[in-house]
């Protein structure tokens, strides 16, 4: 599988999530629809509809913060299995997830 270049990258420090979701929040606008992200060991890389991506490299599926990066971008994934090492060489995940219309009414 060919190497995505991202457009914009982000350089992760431990501690410093405030900082990783304001650059996914700038450069979100510079993307179209996006359709899935790969999370790496080391690095995260957001892709949209037209193959266009950025990377947050410094932060991957074994540390604690991708949880809430992943939950920023709405991807459909398992909280319980994300840690988990992998076999391939990353982990790829659809974006774009979206809650049923009163799912958290009580009836």
């Amino acid at each position: 599988m060919a190497e995505i270049d991202p457009l914009q990258t982000h350089d992760y420090n431990a501690g410093q999530l405030d900082q990783a979701l304001a650059f996914l929040k700038r450069t979100r606008d510079e993307l179209r629809t996006l359709r899935k992200v790969r999370v790496f060991r080391d690095r995260l890389l957001v892709i949209d509809v037209n193959g266009d991506a950025f990377e947050v490299r410094g932060l991957g599926y074994p540390d604690r913060d991708v949880v809430a990066v992943l939950d920023v971008l709405n991807t459909a994934y398992k909280r319980d299995a994300i840690h988990q090492p992998a076999d391939a060489e990353y982990k790829e995940f659809k974006t774009g997830r979206r809650y049923a219309w009163a799912a958290d009414r009580v009836m």
